[in-house]
């Protein structure tokens, strides 16, 4: 099984706080309309965790100031906020049992490496150890973590959707984000922790780049809505929908 075309990808400039639950609208949007959709969003400063996090005894220990979702697949703890921008997938398929899901990650993973060499990356998929919800599908650049993908499969109103997801480290700084994933990880009691040296960024890899996060967003629209401009959403956070234009990606 390969990547659909999904002819633009919409990229959406405020944060969420509820980025699962978007995640499952398009999964409905994608079994109502039988397209493919891609969308390219941040979520505000906090984590998404697997279900099984719910079970530990501290939970929901965290900060006043950090928001936490919890995800029905498995996996581990993926930090979201400023500079870690997601990337989500969603198609119907013929079937709701997983089929193909190998072929899925490594053709994201292709698309994804496409993108970043024409910022001048190299990069591979690989296990980085020490790294957060760390697997074998990571994309990695000079052996540091770059980006982490999931999967997951659902039948929504009867019909069968895959859900590829993929959280990029653009702007954000490794050392920030590690020790704030070790200060969660602290806070539930845990013996998980994370080695900042385990990941990197595309800021810190394409130096004297002053642009960064709007040439990435570009390179990534375009890779995936095969070089058809993406659509830009941005959203009044107390209102809903704001306005709809086509553009490439830049500013907003």
């Amino acid at each position: 099984m390969s990547l659909p075309t999904f002819g633009f990808v919409t990229v959406h400039r405020r944060p969420f706080a509820d980025g699962i639950a978007r995640e499952a609208d398009w999964m409905a949007t994608s079994a109502a309309t039988g397209r493919a959709v891609a969308h390219l969003w941040q979520g505000v400063p906090g984590f998404i965790v697997p279900r099984r996090y719910t079970l530990l005894p501290a939970w929901p220990s965290r900060p006043a100031d950090v928001a936490v979702q919890v995800r029905a697949s498995g996996g581990g703890l993926v930090p979201q906020g400023p500079g870690l921008w997601n990337l989500s997938l969603a198609w119907p398929v013929k079937s709701a049992m997983p089929d193909g899901i190998e072929a899925i990650y490594t053709g994201m993973c292709e698309q994804l490496a496409a993108a970043f060499a024409r910022l001048g990356l190299a990069s591979s998929t690989q296990a980085v150890e020490g790294s957060f919800c760390d697997g074998k599908y990571n994309l990695a650049v000079g052996g540091r973590k770059l980006v982490g993908t999931a999967q997951a499969w659902r039948r929504v109103e009867g019909r069968p959707v895959v859900m590829a997801h993929a959280v990029i480290v653009v702007g954000a700084d490794p050392q920030a984000i590690t020790d704030a994933c070790n200060g969660y990880e602290t806070a539930l009691s845990t013996a998980t922790r994370y080695r900042a040296e385990a990941l990197t960024s595309i800021a810190r890899e394409v130096t004297g780049a002053t642009d960064i996060e709007a040439r990435t967003l570009t390179v990534l629209a375009e890779q995936f809505a095969r070089a058809i401009p993406p659509r830009i959403f941005m959203e009044r956070q107390e209102h809903g929908p704001a306005r709809v234009r086509d553009g490439p990606a830049g500013p907003g």
